[in-house]
């Protein structure tokens, strides 16, 4: 599992919009720059949903498309870079190894990743943990966890 929980918070959106609004928001947080967030939550719930309305805020005007076949989508933003990654077609934790991200993930940038447990004990400690879990209609129910002082920074 992960380090030490250095806060937590946990909201409903009740629809899309909501989430809009949240990612919009986030946006704005400066620490969001270089930061690594996890996103968990099964098919259907919301994860690249949310990351392509967050691109979109922080100024990506292109097609944002799902990294699930090439696995990594890189994205230039006014403020820096951006990474989205979707490992759920990997089978074994060594394919992220061998994939060569490692420096990515510890570089600067924000570093999103979609179905990190298929990276087991390979990924470094995550500013968030999000946890998307779709309800009935359009809500989604969202928990995030922070595990360094620049997630901590971000619940804020």
């Amino acid at each position: 599992m992960h380090s030490t929980i250095l806060g937590s918070s946990s909201c409903r959106w009740p629809d899309e919009a909501a989430c809009e609004a949240f990612a919009t928001a986030l946006a704005q947080r400066p620490e969001l720059r270089d930061a690594f967030i996890e996103l968990h939550g099964p098919l259907g719930a919301g994860k690249t949903t949310f990351v392509r309305h967050l691109l979109r805020a922080l100024g990506v005007t292109g097609r944002i498309k799902s990294p699930t076949y090439a696995v990594m989508e890189p994205y230039a933003l006014p403020t820096g870079e951006a990474w989205h990654f979707d490992l759920y077609r990997f089978s074994d934790p060594r394919e992220w190894e061998d994939a060569g991200f490692r420096d990515i993930l510890t570089g600067p940038g924000l570093k999103l990743v979609e179905w990190p447990d298929r990276a087991a004990g390979l990924l470094p400690v995550p500013d968030w943990r999000m946890e998307l879990q779709a309800r009935d209609d359009d809500q989604r129910d969202v928990m995030i966890t922070a595990y360094t002082p620049r997630g901590a920074a971000l619940l804020g």
